[in-house]
C-alpha cells in the first residue's frame, strides 16, 4: 500500500526558513519521481517542485526559485523541501504525490498523495 506522510509544517515569520519531509512507503522510492505541490483555498493547486528518480534538474515554480530546494534520501524513503525566504504568499498546505509509475518528473501524473502539512507565513 502505497503512502506518503508530509510533515515540517508551521507558522513563521516572513524571511524565515522551514523544511518539509515526505516519507513514502509502499513502494522503493529509489526509482519514481515525487513532486511538492501546494493549495490555497480558492485558488488552483500548483506544483511547487518536482525530483526525478535520477536527482538531476529538479523543476521549481517560478516564484519559489532561488529559495526552495528539493532533494531526497531514497536510503531514508524520504523527499524533503527546504524553503528559504519565505513570504505570506507561500502560505498553503503543502502535499508531496508521485505515481510511483515513472521516473521522470515530465511524465509523473500523481495519483498517490499525502496528507498536506500547513505553512503560515506571517508577521
Amino acid at each position: 500500500q502505497v503512502q506518503l506522510v508530509e510533515s515540517g509544517g508551521n507558522s513563521v515569520q516572513p524571511g524565515g526558513s522551514l523544511t518539509l519531509s515526505c516519507v513514502v512507503s509502499g513502494f522503493t522510492l529509489d526509482y519514481y519521481a515525487v513532486g511538492w505541490f501546494r493549495k490555497v483555498p480558492g485558488k488552483r493547486r500548483e506544483e511547487v517542485s518536482c525530483i526525478s528518480s535520477s536527482d538531476r534538474s529538479p523543476t521549481y515554480l517560478d516564484a519559489v526559485k532561488g529559495r526552495f530546494t528539493i532533494s531526497r534520501d531514497n536510503a531514508k524513503n524520504t523527499v524533503y523541501l527546504q524553503m528559504n525566504d519565505l513570504k505570506p504568499e507561500d502560505t498553503a498546505i503543502y502535499y508531496c504525490a508521485t505515481d510511483a509509475r515513472t521516473g521522470l518528473c515530465d511524465e509523473m501524473g500523481p495519483s498517490y498523495w499525502g496528507q498536506g502539512t500547513r505553512v503560515i507565513v506571517s508577521s
